[in-house]
């Protein structure tokens, strides 16, 4: 699965927090969002189209545009990554350990790397057969 195809099938499935995603697809799409994320700094910075949060004795300045990028992409980057953890023959349950603390993020980023399992209760192995042990 290429780039923009990758891209453009996590935005078809906006909400779709049913199926499996392949490696291609979860990977391509982060990327996607590291480079959207750089491209729209880039522009709140050279626009000055930033505002400025404090809350919690804490100051946090960030851009209109990166705000709204992470808006748009927020859902689809919770499902896709649900339907990867389905990929790997998990439930999508897993992806809240993310929240939780450092380390889940970590387990979550391991669990995202395997390999597309067999057939599942998610649906059939969008590798259609071909597992590699």
């Amino acid at each position: 699965m290429s780039f923009a195809e990758s891209v453009r099938t996590v935005f078809s499935k906006y909400a779709t927090f049913s199926g499996r995603a392949r490696r291609s697809e979860y990977w391509w799409w982060w990327l996607f969002i590291l480079l959207g994320s750089i491209v729209f700094v880039l522009i709140d910075n050279v626009l000055s189209i930033t505002f400025t949060d404090s809350f919690g004795g804490s100051t946090v300045t960030a851009g209109w545009t990166t705000l709204i990028f992470a808006l748009v992409t927020l859902i689809p980057g919770i499902a896709v990554t649900i339907r990867r953890l389905h990929d790997t023959g998990r439930s999508g349950v897993w992806w809240v350990l993310s929240l939780l603390c450092g380390i889940g993020a970590v387990i979550l980023f391991v669990m995202c790397l395997m390999d597309s399992g067999p057939d599942n209760e998610y649906g059939p192995n969008p590798k259609g057969g071909m597992v590699t042990a």
